[in-house]
């Protein structure tokens, strides 16, 4: 070690990206990935047994130049963390290979971390440490999770998450019913930017007044993508041409108002004055303006890593194992299992 930091390699597999990085302490040495995103767009989805054999082909290929990069031999490495979870069990299970393999070859401990929590973690590298007690807004293609963060390394507990589609996932269905590429989010963004977000009304899931007790922090999507299809629908009946840039805009300020509204809330309840926002979703544009907006008016500092840091990436999974790491937290046992539904309250497995 150096200056009594552990240098810790991390390896991603949870989805399409293979990722794998060096960090030590807050300092992050390399992020190397290797995605197979284009093997998937034409199916229109993530197709699982794909990802599978696309992590397997790019493992080495990515550790050797991670190491390579950072000009680090492998023999330097204090400790492995992967992730365990959540995800997609077969991708899951060959990054959790992988790093059995190398924490038994090299006779150094493993920890299995979550994925979620890796997400917030990650903004570490860029801002340093988390005060005592924090928010943390995690927004993907599978996840919409509001986090009460007192130690990334130890203490998270679970507010409220998604009770259907994801808005990452509502993006990318709602991209498709507009004629839009896969990954919707991304095209949606654009389109939005030149849109008007008040041309249309579409509802803010969970957000009714019956909805707050038992829902405050919980989120729900799938209302709204059912309520851009039936304005598309009934346009389209009735022989109208689709304001795409219209119906992106309104549809991304729906969601973007919901996401801030509630973590806004959520901050105020629990006397929280820093959130950190991560997950791919986080790159949406509206999103961090709405973000920035209300976190400026509320008085809450605001953390959302650049655009890099928010995909699936190894030195996520690398910053919350040097946070585990640093904090005394056991090693994994070497025959822990991957679990697609890691629950947040579990930090490391």
């Amino acid at each position: 070690m150096t200056n009594g930091d552990p240098l810790v390699l991390g390896i991603e597999t949870s989805c399409d990206e293979t990722g794998v990085a060096l960090v030590r302490g807050d300092t992050l040495l390399f992020d190397a990935v290797a995605s197979s995103m284009d093997e998937h767009a034409r199916y229109g989805g993530i197709i699982p047994e794909v990802a599978s054999r696309a992590h397997l082909e790019a493992m080495v290929p990515t550790i050797r130049r991670a190491l390579g990069e950072a000009d680090v031999d492998l023999s330097e490495v204090d400790a492995v963390a992967v992730t365990a979870g959540p995800g997609l069990v077969g991708p899951l299970t060959i990054g959790a290979s992988a790093a059995k393999a190398l924490s038994i070859g090299l006779g150094k401990p493993l920890y299995g971390v979550n994925h979620v929590i890796g997400h917030a973690a990650v903004n570490q590298l860029v801002d340093g440490p988390f005060p005592g007690r924090s928010m943390a807004l995690v927004v993907s293609g599978g996840h919409s999770t509001l986090m009460l963060v007192e130690d990334v390394a130890t203490k998270v507990t679970e507010l409220g998450s998604t009770l259907d589609d994801a808005a990452g996932e509502a993006f990318d269905k709602v991209g498709r019913l507009l004629g839009l590429p896969y990954p919707g989010g991304p095209h949606i963004d654009r389109l939005a930017r030149e849109g008007d977000p008040e041309a249309i009304r579409f509802p803010r899931g969970l957000t009714a007044r019956k909805d707050q007790e038992r829902h405050a922090y919980d989120f729900s999507f799938s209302g709204l993508k059912t309520a851009v299809a039936r304005w598309v629908e009934a346009r389209q009946d009735a022989g109208q041409e689709i304001p795409l840039h219209d119906v992106a805009a309104s549809f991304a300020a729906a969601v973007a108002d919901v996401l801030t509204a509630k973590t806004i809330a959520a901050c105020q309840a629990h006397d929280v004055d820093t959130l950190v926002i991560g997950g791919g979703f986080s790159a949406n544009s509206q999103l961090r303006d709405m973000a920035a907006e209300r976190c400026a008016a509320a008085d809450i500092d605001l953390r959302i890593p650049p655009l890099r840091y928010c995909t699936d990436n190894g030195a996520m999974i690398a910053a919350l194992g040097s946070a585990v790491v640093r904090a005394g937290v056991a090693p994994s046992d070497l025959d822990i299992p991957v679990d697609s539904s890691m629950p947040m309250a579990i930090v490391t497995v």
